[in-house]
Order: structure tokens, then C-alpha cells, then sequence
């Protein structure tokens, strides 16, 4: 079996409708025809690997407003791909929540606790990226990849628990943040629903550039240790 190929594949992910959602596309053709793919494509011959993905969210799925990048792993099993040599570098894309990106017919977001039938080895790109992310909001200020320009603490904690996979407390959050000076607050106000209450003040992230802030901090679920631990 001869090298056939270098592709590059993205697991674009977003909180969508209060979970964590990856976008796959459906394959049409043989192999694994009818299941569910990570966008992407063959790497050209005059691209480095962030251009090409890039370009082909772009072109194939119209997906442009990505808040972050980041290469995520390479992929070379001999047997990913049945019949090919092909080896993949995989991406990690945010889209913001306030993004509702228009996409093929063929294309749909799935959240990544229920994928359905997918092809090759994309799956377990999906568990990776999704693992990424959650590090990555331990010791970093990459919430504001998830995160619209204003928000409240409420739908902060939200954001962060479906990208974490457990419920996160406001308070906790909102006092590990702002140690850490990732938020400030932008004046503005929203007002209380039909139940009544003061209205809630809105933050936004110092940062839309990724940095480490607490290189030896992990989030881990209320039940182990406390999120501001």
C-alpha cells in the first residue's frame, strides 16, 4: 500500500441549543458512503496545512467565522482509510454562539455526546477535540472562542458547562475568571425576565487572543473538586 495522500480535517465545534456540537458533513460516495465525515480535503501542493483547512471550511461548508484554530493531532494509522495510505492532520475550529453559519444541505451539527454513524476515524478526532477543549479551558482564555462579544455570567456558565460536560457554578466561574483578569465588565445591563430580579450586568473577555493564565489548573466536575480549586 503506497502513500496515496496527506488530508487535512477540521472538528468544528460550537454550543449550540445548550449542548456541544461538532459540524459533520454526509459522505455520499464509497467509502462508508451515507455516514457522517469531518469537513476537510486533500492537502494542495503550494498550502501549509492551516491554509488549506481554512480554505476548504471556506469553500466546501462556508464556514468563515472561526474564533480560534488550533492543530490538533496527526492521524497516520495505516488502516484509517480502507484500501489507502492517507494520513491526516486534524484541526480544532471554534464558531462563537452567536454565529449561525449557513451550511450545505448535506451538512448538520451533531452534538458530540450522540455522533451518529461515523466514517473512518473521525469519531475519535471528535473525542480529542472535544478533550482539547476542555484542557484548554482550564488554563487558558479560549472561553472567549465560545463566547459572543457580551455576555452575562448566567449564559457564560452555560457556554462552559456544555463544553465541559458538567454543570459549572456561576459564582465559581465568575470568581476564577476575573482572578485570573480574563473578564471586565462592559456597563451594560440586561433586564430581569417575568419572574423579576435585578438585572443582570454584562462582561465580555479582556482578550480574543489565546494565552495560558494558570498553566497548572484543571477543571474538573463539582463532585471531585471545586471549579475554583
Amino acid at each position: 500500500m503506497g502513500l496515496a495522500g496527506h488530508e487535512v480535517l477540521a472538528a468544528v465545534l460550537q454550543v449550540r441549543a445548550g449542548s456541544l456540537q461538532v459540524m459533520l458533513w454526509e459522505r455520499a460516495r464509497e467509502p462508508h458512503a451515507h455516514r457522517w465525515s469531518l469537513p476537510g480535503g486533500g492537502l494542495g501542493d503550494d498550502e501549509d496545512v492551516e491554509t488549506s483547512i481554512r480554505r476548504q471550511l471556506a469553500e466546501k461548508v462556508d464556514v468563515r467565522q472561526l474564533s480560534h484554530v488550533e492543530q490538533l493531532a496527526v492521524f497516520s494509522n495505516p488502516a484509517r482509510v480502507p484500501g489507502l495510505r492517507v494520513v491526516a492532520t486534524a484541526f480544532l475550529g471554534l464558531v462563537p454562539s452567536h454565529i449561525d453559519p449557513v451550511v450545505p444541505s448535506d451538512t448538520a451539527w451533531h452534538p458530540v455526546d450522540t455522533l451518529p454513524s461515523t466514517a473512518f476515524d473521525h469519531q475519535a478526532i471528535c473525542r480529542r477535540a472535544r478533550s482539547r477543549l476542555a484542557s484548554k479551558l482550564s488554563y487558558t482564555n479560549l472561553g472567549f472562542a465560545l463566547a459572543p462579544p457580551e455576555f452575562t455570567i448566567s449564559a457564560l456558565r452555560s457556554l462552559y458547562s456544555a463544553a465541559l460536560g458538567y454543570k459549572v457554578s456561576a459564582t465559581n466561574l465568575q470568581r476564577v475568571l476575573s482572578r485570573r483578569g480574563l473578564l471586565e465588565p462592559t456597563g451594560g445591563t440586561v433586564q430581569p425576565g417575568p419572574s423579576g430580579g435585578r438585572p443582570a450586568a454584562l462582561f465580555r473577555f479582556v482578550s480574543g487572543e489565546m494565552r495560558i493564565t494558570d498553566p497548572f489548573a484543571v477543571l474538573r466536575p463539582p463532585s471531585t473538586r471545586s471549579l475554583g480549586s
